[in-house]
């Protein structure tokens, strides 16, 4: 049956913000989100069973229990959920999971936030840049919090650009924040700088992300084969683009 199944029914919400995290350029969605679920240590709140979802099952070490591929894990003191996802999302599956996901959350008045990385190369120790879009109330948020603007026109593509795009669509309010991430490898520095200059500002929570930054080298080894699966779907991974490359 389509749709999330809740399993967490004595968690409560006031005003949740979900953060999303699939698979895209840079892992820096997926970097972030899993960075976010071990941090605060959340619980594991619902299972996303979307149409187009390959029909897989995941394990853990040292755990007998299988999981659904894509999760949401909850932190009720923070008001915030996070998608987790270990598969990435297929282009003919993009519609069918923005309307499975994106309904939900404006059923459940669940304000989106939506990552996106841009593949750029950059010299070593440079900050990458981070900006900002939105939709309803997203825009001022961002705002709020210092969160600058494109500097050049773009789009987003994928599954991530199908969830904006279902947000566009039913006035809904969401965010979607873009970073600049190294296409070829798993990119732990520019996911760092994500969670720690957009995310945690937006939730107004402080991210400890240490942990990204000095086991770079470890999480780009353990991340690699889930990289280079993306590489080769890269024409239709969430990733977001200068929109020149379509003029």
């Amino acid at each position: 049956m389509s749709g999330i199944d809740v399993l967490r029914a004595d968690v409560a919400f006031d005003e949740p913000t979900l953060v999303e995290g699939l698979p895209g350029v840079g892992l820096v969605g997926k970097l972030a989100a899993d960075h976010l679920v071990e941090t605060f240590d959340m619980v594991h709140y619902a299972n996303v069973h979307c149409e187009g979802l390959p029909p897989v099952t995941t394990y853990a070490t040292g755990d007998r229990e299988l999981a659904t591929p894509v999760r949401l894990y909850a932190d009720a003191a923070r008001d915030l959920l996070v998608l987790q996802s270990d598969v990435p999302v297929s282009p003919g599956a993009a519609l069918e999971f923005a309307d499975c996901l994106g309904g939900w959350s404006v059923d459940a008045e669940v304000t989106a936030l939506y990552l996106s990385g841009i593949g750029r190369e950059r010299e070593e120790g440079a900050t990458p840049a981070l900006y900002g879009v939105g939709t309803g109330d997203g825009g001022e948020r961002l705002g709020a919090v210092d969160i600058d603007p494109p500097t050049e026109p773009g789009l987003i593509t994928g599954p991530t650009g199908a969830l904006l795009n279902h947000a566009l669509h039913t006035d809904a309010t969401a965010m979607g924040l873009v970073v600049e991430a190294t296409p070829q490898f798993p990119d732990p520095e520019a996911a760092a700088h994500l969670l720690d200059a957009g995310i945690g500002p937006l939730l107004d929570a402080e991210i400890p992300v240490a942990e990204l930054t000095e086991h770079a080298a470890e999480i780009r080894q353990a991340k690699r084969r889930l990289a280079e699966r993306m590489q080769g779907a890269e024409e239709t991974s969430s990733q977001a683009r200068p929109l020149g490359m379509y003029q």
